[in-house]
């Protein structure tokens, strides 16, 4: 039932609640209520990006920036960031709510994976360190070697996907697989070319990095040689197709050289006596301080002064093989007689100590005391995959040999376009 009020010099609809009957007025009908107003605030904050620079301390940056009071030492940043070790050239990026005000947010990525982060508060400053989130994306390139290895690769990717020194790197990786396999300074010939099919980190910022390479195919003197990485149960390794591991028992050269000096010979002038003697070793000429790796597993004969090889480790394998390492600028932490080391692990750094003209690795490889061509010996071979991952390692094989017959990543069309139109 409907009933009817006087009100007034009108009515309202009423219904058997007796609650008005929405919208009716027999004069005149309402307009819909009028939101309010929302109020539209500018976002005024803007971040501004401060590098520190070498001997600057820690203090004199933020002074720069109008921060007085941040004192890293009362924050705990889990060791993400030591303020007694900042290394020149890390970036801070300073967030003011307003162009005229004290920075209320300070981030620093501390390392690829991680950014510590800095909030002002009624208090004072709080920290807190927060994860960076890479998303892989698998790049395949390829290119023919009419020079150097690197040349070849940074041909082929352009300084949008990987910046300069993300470019050397993987250039130094794929080298590194093949060390046992080839010598990059004498074995490539005109014709040679590489596949490679390598994953590129990118970030929720847009930051691109290198991640690592996935297989790689070289073709050398009309000879395919493929790199297939295998997890195996925590312990990546590269293998061949049919399954044989690529690591030999010793690496073909335990350092980034740039070119070898001067190779093992019966007889050659020394540059600093003046005189013809026999040279039983190869020197491989590198940056000073560059990373000196053990060619070998093996345990520490000496590490120490040696006459004309200067500062000389010496390395005891087995089978009676020793290696030595000359002219070097200082040793690793922890490297000293007695000490066991694995190969690929830093035992020093290149110098020119001794009767060094310049900065280079003397390197020597002696069997049960003769010195050996390091460069000619058997390297002996690696562990191939175990026949319990077998079927596993033939899968990931078919799918990576695919990914790298197919045709190049679009991320690489334009470098390839863009390297042409520059050529």
């Amino acid at each position: 039932m409907v009933r009817t009020r006087l009100l007034g010099a009108g009515a309202v609809l009423l219904g058997a609640s007796g609650f008005a009957l929405s919208g009716y007025w027999p004069w005149r009908r309402l307009p819909p209520p009028t939101p309010a107003p929302v109020a539209v605030v500018p976002d005024l904050s803007v971040e501004v990006a401060d590098t520190l620079r070498p001997g600057e301390t820690l203090s004199e940056l933020l002074a720069r920036q109008g921060v007085a009071d941040l004192d890293l030492n009362r924050i705990d940043t889990r060791g993400a960031l030591d303020p007694r070790r900042l290394r020149s050239g890390l970036i801070f990026r300073f967030t003011r709510p307003a162009p005229d005000s004290q920075p209320t947010r300070i981030a620093v990525r501390s390392s690829p994976e991680e950014r510590v982060v800095f909030t002002r508060q009624a208090g004072g400053w709080s920290g807190a360190v927060e994860t960076v989130a890479w998303r892989a994306e698998p790049v395949r390139i390829e290119g023919a070697i009419d020079n150097s290895l690197y040349e070849a690769i940074d041909a082929q990717v352009a300084d949008s996907q990987l910046e300069a020194e993300d470019r050397v790197r993987l250039a130094w990786d794929l080298a590194d697989i093949y060390a046992w396999q080839v010598d990059f300074t004498r074995d490539i010939q005109t014709g040679d070319r590489f596949r490679v099919l390598y994953e590129r980190l990118v970030s929720a910022d847009g930051e691109v990095r290198f991640g690592r390479i996935l297989a790689g195919d070289l073709t050398m003197s009309g000879k395919s040689l493929t790199a297939i990485r295998f997890d195996g149960g925590g312990h990546p390794a590269f293998y061949d197709a049919d399954g044989n591991s690529l690591r030999r028992a010793f690496l073909r050269a335990p350092v980034q050289f740039r070119r070898i000096s001067s190779s093992f010979a019966r007889s050659r002038f020394h540059p600093i006596l003046g005189i013809s003697r026999r040279h039983e070793g190869t020197d491989y000429a590198a940056a000073p301080g560059t990373p000196v790796m053990a060619a070998g597993d093996g345990v520490v004969l000496r590490a120490g002064w040696a006459g004309g090889y200067g500062n000389l480790i010496e390395l005891r394998h087995r089978n009676g093989i020793t290696t030595r390492y000359g002219h070097l600028r200082g040793f690793a932490r922890g490297i000293r007689a007695g000490a066991r080391v694995s190969q690929g692990q830093t035992i020093g750094y290149v110098g020119a100590t001794g009767l060094a003209s310049g900065p280079h690795l003397h390197y020597e490889f002696r069997v049960n005391g003769v010195a050996k061509d390091s460069r000619r010996v058997d390297l002996g071979n690696g562990a191939p995959v175990p026949p319990l991952q077998r079927a596993a390692f033939e899968q990931a094989r078919d799918s990576l040999i695919a990914e790298l017959a197919a045709q190049p990543s679009p991320l690489t069309a334009s470098a390839s376009a863009s390297s042409a139109a520059t050529n």
